[in-house]
């Protein structure tokens, strides 16, 4: 007699629609949710919808989710708007063993460090190809003002980093706040908290994409065997 086919390993897809669905069991009844960007929380912002009748609305990090959230029928506000979030929501290019982050692939991560700062928990949401030991293996976004960059990447190089500005279609992208981001690579950053803290100090940086100070107190990671809970707190 022949077994039964074993089911396939859910896609990359797949996993991050999962954790977007298991993120609202983290969303209270009448809550102002805290939304991030990228791809899986486009998956979370789906889900949200499916709610949408039993929270007030949300605060978004960037104009990209603004308009996915409008365009579903969920109420935007703004953050002066709003003194507390209950929770904030959003995925990672690199999360690890503690809770700390790179954040910025999709350029919004000054406005989603403002309101991972605003909310009293942050819920990462993201596939399992996101889980490392130590961060520095994704360019390392670092949003600073345009006059500043040359000398942002000459400092980066010290600490032996190679940086770029991130170009779109030949010209250096210009985030939501009119600023510019520099990647870097070559990085292996062990002390993520004493890292965040020195290159926000640098002159002409608005933020780096280490979210060591707005950790997240919960990963929920798609795996092919379904979503894993890491906690942190």
């Amino acid at each position: 007699m022949n077994s039964p086919a074993s089911a396939p390993a859910p896609s990359q897809d797949e996993q991050k629609a999962q954790v977007g669905r298991a993120a609202l069991a983290h969303v209270g009844r009448g809550d102002i949710v805290g939304v991030g960007t990228g791809s899986t929380v486009n998956k979370f912002i789906e889900a949200l919808a499916t709610i949408k009748d039993d929270i007030r609305g949300a605060v978004s990090s960037s104009a990209a989710s603004t308009e996915r959230l409008l365009a579903l029928g969920i109420p935007v506000f703004d953050c002066n708007e709003v003194e507390e979030l209950a929770v904030y929501i959003d995925g990672a290019d690199e999360i690890d063993g503690r809770g700390y982050m790179i954040k910025g692939g999709g350029a919004a991560l000054t406005r989603e460090k403002i309101v991972a700062a605003q909310s009293r928990r942050f819920i990462c949401i993201a596939d399992a190809s996101k889980r490392v030991n130590t961060l520095g293996a994704f360019p390392l976004p670092v949003e600073v003002i345009p006059m500043a960059a040359r000398r942002v990447i000459r400092q980066f190089a010290r600490l032996g980093g190679v940086a770029r500005v991130r170009e779109r279609d030949g010209v250096a992208l210009v985030t939501d706040n009119g600023q510019h981001i520099v990647d870097v690579t070559g990085l292996r950053i062990t002390d993520p908290l004493g890292f965040e803290s020195e290159v926000n100090q640098w002159p002409g940086v608005v933020t780096v994409g280490v979210f060591a100070h707005q950790r997240a107190n919960v990963c929920l990671l798609g795996t092919a065997s379904g979503v894993q809970t890491l906690r942190f707190d």
